[in-house]
Parts: C-alpha cells; sequence; structure tokens
C-alpha cells in the first residue's frame, strides 16, 4: 500500500469576481462542497473564503491530480448552487484558479491563512491577493 500525502492550497473565485459568496451562501456551499468531496474520495483539510472567492487545503490521493479535483469541486457546486437557487443569477466559476504545492510544515500556516479570510480581506482585495500569489510562486 502506498503511502501519499500531498498538500495543494487551491483557489479559485466566482465569475468575473462576482461577490456572490455573502456571509450565509458562503456557509451553505462550503458544507456541500465539504460532504461532496467526502463522497468522491477528496480529503478537504480547511476551506474557507470570502464575497468573490474560495480556498481549499487538500490533501490529494493516490489516483487525483489538480486538474480533476478541481473539475469536480467547481463543477458539481456550480451545479448545486443554482439548482438551489442560492444566487438571483446564474452562478459560474471563474475558469482559472491557483494551485500551489504546500510542504508539510507549513500546513498549519496556511490554515490558519485560510481560516482568517474576513480579516484578510479587510486589508486586501482579492485582485491583491491574486497579484501577491502571481509574484509569490512566481506564475
Amino acid at each position: 500500500m502506498p503511502y501519499i500525502k500531498v498538500w495543494i492550497h487551491f483557489v479559485w473565485s466566482t465569475k468575473n469576481r462576482e461577490p456572490y459568496l455573502t456571509k450565509e451562501i458562503r456557509t451553505q456551499i462550503f458544507r456541500h462542497i465539504r460532504e461532496n468531496a467526502q463522497e468522491k474520495g477528496i480529503y478537504i483539510d480547511f476551506i474557507n473564503g470570502h464575497i468573490d472567492h474560495v480556498h481549499c487545503l487538500v490533501s490529494l490521493g493516490l489516483n487525483q491530480n489538480v486538474a480533476k479535483v478541481m473539475q469536480l469541486i467547481k463543477g458539481e457546486s456550480a451545479f448545486w448552487i443554482n439548482q438551489n437557487n442560492l444566487c438571483l443569477a446564474k452562478f459560474e466559476w471563474q475558469d482559472e484558479y491557483f494551485a500551489v504545492s504546500v510542504s508539510e510544515s507549513m500546513v498549519n500556516k496556511v490554515r490558519e491563512y485560510i481560516k482568517n479570510q474576513e480579516a484578510h480581506h479587510q486589508l486586501k482585495s482579492y485582485q491583491e491577493e491574486q497579484e501577491d500569489f502571481k509574484r509569490l510562486y512566481g506564475f
């Protein structure tokens, strides 16, 4: 039996960064994403976000890859959001996303970062955060 632990920090936004993810809706969406991921064998360690984007810390399984995990999470959750009429307009996620590996020694730091999205975005917009990610990770 192989022993695998590959941590990935995913970040993705609503289409055109529409501010659809109110606190109430975020709670429902994150609960659903977590439940759906579990059904599909995707281990979500931590999920949180803000009004227009989501951060998710995932430990990839043996037969999982970044693209497939994102497809399963984003595609199904957008369908569910629309099916349950959580937004007035048609809901979509932006096609692009960030996915960066996280070393075991940094997992707690990434969890804290994801946990503190409300406070973090009092100081910095998602656009600024995105530019920081691009610069920091060499995108």
